[in-house]
């Protein structure tokens, strides 16, 4: 038999051995909570960069369709109607698209302020591809008025696709707002040129087709020294985003095409790995009717948009430093063309 002295011996022993147990248990608990917390976070981590590369997938997946396979599987225009409509026509990349569309087997109708030079396209056009063509001389500047005439020269013709090109940049490129030359003239030549849609409904919305809308890059992020420029042209990209979500149940396909450099008489830039020609991309850029209704145009914009967003900040692109150096460019560029 045990002694009374021994009770509180063993009363001792059982109390370490249970303070032992409790700081056992309560290690295994915080090493279950620490592995559950860490597994948890993994897990969470795992999905998040599953969810990121399904992403990077998909958008590699849309560009190789957008810009590959539509070389491959055009979609014929002809679909969307006989004839094409083109503004700003005689030049740059509306000559290059009025050309193209010709090319995929569509008559035309040329819009632009110059009469010899729509002359001069509209018989280019016809003799190398043996297309119809029809010429409206206006100067969108003019403002409204000019719509009862274009609504009088569109009456009655199957009108399948609209391409709206009219606008300007500044005659100097890079300038401070209040010292653009020409400001009131850029916004107003960009702006009025979509009061068709609400003026003149009757010619654009009452009609199944295609609406293709050339905005900029310059959209995508504020671009200070090009101010009212970008302003407008941001515009134009909500403007057709808006449009295309509104009209697309009624069978109207607006597409906003946000191009970066492409060589024209308003650019005057040489044709270069980064510089596309207009011909080039009014090819590129129509192959993508029917795969995507917001497009860069051609796979080098494309990458370059890509590269810009993920290598230029927004700082540094707002950053006084930067808007320095374009003015130094500018006023080179200036010097150089009096020189000349």
């Amino acid at each position: 038999m045990r002694k009374k002295d021994d009770y509180p011996q063993l009363f001792t022993f059982y109390c370490h051995f249970l303070e032992k147990l409790s700081n056992v248990q309560g290690s295994i608990n915080r090493t279950l909570c620490k592995m559950l917390l860490t597994d948890g976070l993994a897990i969470v981590g795992g999905f998040i960069v599953v969810l990121l590369l399904l992403k990077l997938l998909w958008r590699c997946w849309c560009g190789f369709r957008q810009f590959v396979l539509s070389e491959i599987w055009q979609v014929d225009l002809r679909t969307y109607g006989q004839w094409a409509v083109v503004t700003g026509a005689t030049s740059g990349i509306g000559k290059a698209y009025a050309s193209e569309l010709a090319r995929r087997g569509l008559d035309v109708i040329l819009i632009s302020r110059s009469t010899d030079k729509l002359r001069m396209v509209a018989k280019e056009i016809k003799d190398q591809y043996g297309r119809k063509t029809r010429t409206i001389q206006v100067d969108f500047t003019e403002g409204q008025s000019i719509y009862p005439l274009i609504a009088k020269e569109l009456q009655d013709l199957e009108i399948g696709i609209l391409v709206n090109n009219v606008g300007m940049t500044y005659s100097d490129h890079f300038a401070y707002f209040l010292e653009a030359p020409d400001a009131e003239q850029v916004c107003f030549t960009v702006l009025i040129t979509y009061y068709m849609y609400l003026d003149e409904s009757d010619v654009v919305l009452h009609w199944t087709g295609l609406i293709i809308n050339i905005s900029s890059q310059v959209a995508v992020r504020p671009q200070p020294l090009l101010c009212l420029y970008s302003a407008t042209k941001i515009f134009v990209t909500y403007f057709s985003q808006c449009l295309q979500a509104e009209y697309k149940s009624k069978g109207i396909t607006v597409q906003c095409v946000v191009p970066f450099l492409v060589s024209t008489n308003m650019t005057t830039l040489p044709v270069n790995c980064m510089v596309k020609s207009a011909p080039g991309f009014a090819h590129d850029a129509l192959n993508t009717v029917g795969y995507s209704t917001y497009t860069s145009g051609c796979l080098s914009h494309a990458l370059q948009s890509v590269a810009l967003s993920v290598l230029v900040p927004d700082w540094f692109l707002m950053s006084s430093f930067l808007i320095r150096q374009f003015r130094k460019l500018a006023k080179q560029r200036k010097q150089e063309r009096k020189a000349q």
